[in-house]
């Protein structure tokens, strides 16, 4: 099995590596919003693409989504968010019929965050990390906290 991790920088990137003993056992890599600097096991191992918020700059993301999943064909796109985990998962899904797990991000404690309400209804399976959100997202499973 092969794992594209998609999330920005920072706080995501931090909530997503919480996870890396389900997905480090299996082949994987990882997509970045933004630069910077990388623990060693991600070196190599990442792309980095266009910085967008909620701007034109969506469409350049859906053409690196296209590009970078057309070439290395992932099995399972994973993502704590934020902005990146949008166009993965509508060009995973869509066209290259990819498996989506989405975790809402940590910050969510009373009320959803945009891209989980988007990535709700984009992802196969969807966690959430408070009791608080259950009646937000009934498909969703609390997972409890990653950090």
């Amino acid at each position: 099995m092969k794992i594209c991790i998609v999330s920005s920088c920072g706080g995501h990137l931090t909530e997503v590596r919480c996870l890396k003993p389900a997905y480090g056992p299996y082949e994987h890599f990882y997509v970045l919003n933004d630069r910077a600097l990388l623990p060693p096991d991600m070196e190599r191992k990442t792309f980095f693409i266009t910085h967008s918020e909620r701007d034109w700059k969506f469409l350049v993301n859906l053409w690196e989504a296209w590009r970078i999943l057309h070439r290395e064909k992932p099995d399972v796109i994973l993502s704590t968010g934020a902005g990146p985990a949008v166009p993965f998962a509508l060009i995973g899904r869509l066209l290259f019929r990819t498996k989506v797990i989405f975790v809402e991000t940590i910050t969510g404690i009373e009320a959803p965050s945009l891209t989980g309400r988007i990535m709700y209804f984009l992802a196969h399976r969807f966690f959430y990390q408070w009791p608080a959100l259950a009646k937000a997202y009934p498909r969703g499973v609390y997972g409890g906290l990653l950090l």
